[in-house]
């Protein structure tokens, strides 16, 4: 491939995978908007660390798991027991297929997730918010954010 050719190709990906990204700010208005704060307890703070923690403010993420699912979207959502992904046995309790958890604009990943916020654990569902998130001072996560 031709290095006219190979840069143009390279900065397209890039725009391409930015694409993707929501900023911390923008992320921590749209989940103040859809009541997140607060929700069950768990404050802004705690679902900007879930969203970084799971998929670094990814939107377009998804991870396959070695049972056979996959986790998606912005909050690492798994395929087995809360999407559709049409792919693995899913019992789908959010009701939804696992592709409209890459939505830019977050609705189905958000009431998904309020969803299985609501249930048993809480944020504890996730293992890497219990890890990296639970019970820390997490106050950084809306610095500079006008909300």
């Amino acid at each position: 491939m031709t290095r006219e050719l190979l840069i143009p190709l390279v900065s397209c990906l890039f725009v391409i995978n930015q694409a993707s990204l929501i900023h911390r700010c923008d992320l921590a208005k749209v989940l103040h908007q859809e009541d997140l704060d607060g929700f069950e307890g768990y404050s802004l703070s705690d679902w900007l660390c879930l969203a970084y923690i799971e998929s670094n403010f990814n939107i377009s993420k998804v991870y396959e798991n070695a049972d056979g699912s996959s986790d998606y979207g912005l909050f690492q959502i798994n395929s087995h027991y809360w999407c559709n992904d049409y792919k693995s046995h899913s019992e789908n309790l959010c009701r939804m297929e696992c592709q409209d958890l890459l939505n830019p604009d977050l609705f189905s990943s958000i009431r998904c997730a309020k969803m299985i916020v609501s249930r048993a654990g809480g944020l504890d569902n996730w293992i890497e918010w219990k890890l990296h998130c639970a019970g820390r001072p997490l106050y950084y996560w809306t610095t500079g954010c006008r909300l």
